[in-house]
């Protein structure tokens, strides 16, 4: 099995240096190469290299530095569109109006991103994976002229690494698999499962920064609130339904 798989690392600092044309379009190729619910491939991947393109994406992403900093910048979308067109024009009437449908594409195109991911890193070059493509889907929608049926679902920054920082943690295993059927957890099991990592020193640093007392009220008060995911999870809602799939 690949090492790359078990080193990597989320890059957010990249060299100036361009990604190649022919290297991109390889790693492109080995995404969609990805698995696809019944070989529709209901996804579109749009590369974003231009510097202006850059600077208009990136209050969609909270103006992180990595969206104008890398090379290239891939939005992974779910997309309807072009299947829905290909059936029209062989006389088969398309019924993907719906969430169902919409998820299907999600799916299909977080496949596709975590493929290109892989492919990337086993070229050496650095990724850093972006959530807030589903926070102002909006945004991205007006600036990438996406049409109805497309709606984003990932972000992803590609360039060759410029510093290597840590590699970040990970639950251990019996946290994340079950074997069977569920396993539901104890107190005791979730003590010694989190142990690790709320004991890491930079674990221990974002307590003290946000001024709280445990790593769990780091996400629940400050990273990821209730108030917040319910003004983004609305947006979002509305995106898809715009976007045609909340018809059914």
């Amino acid at each position: 099995m690949n090492s790359t798989y078990f080193t990597r690392r989320t890059i957010r600092k990249y060299e100036s240096r361009e990604v190649e044309e022919n290297l991109l379009a390889r790693i492109l190729t080995a995404g969609t190469r990805a698995s696809t619910t019944g070989n529709m491939q209901v996804y579109s991947v749009i590369v974003t290299r231009d510097d202006d393109m850059k600077k208009r994406l990136a209050p969609a992403h909270f103006n992180q530095p990595m969206v104008t900093e890398a090379p290239v910048v891939l939005t992974f979308c779910a997309d309807f569109n072009r299947f829905n067109l290909w059936c029209r024009q062989r006389d088969a009437e398309p019924g993907y109006d719906n969430f169902l449908s919409f998820m299907t594409a999600a799916i299909d195109a977080l496949i596709v991103a975590q493929t290109v991911c892989s492919a990337a890193e086993e070229e050496g070059l650095g990724i850093c994976y972006l959530g807030t493509a589903t926070y102002n889907a909006d945004k991205i929608i007006e600036v990438l002229d996406l049409p109805t049926g497309v709606v984003p679902v990932a972000t992803v920054t590609i360039g060759w690494p410029s510093v290597i920082p840590d590699q970040p943690d990970r639950l251990p295993l019996e946290a994340v698999v079950h074997h069977e059927r569920y396993r539901d957890f104890t107190p005791q099991m979730i003590e010694d499962l989190y142990r690790e990592k709320e004991a890491r020193a930079d674990s221990l640093q974002f307590i003290v920064e946000n001024g709280k007392k445990t790593l769990a009220q780091v996400f629940t008060d400050v990273r990821y609130n209730k108030a917040d995911n319910e003004f983004f999870s609305a947006k979002y809602l509305e995106v898809i339904r715009k976007q045609g799939f909340m018809n059914k």
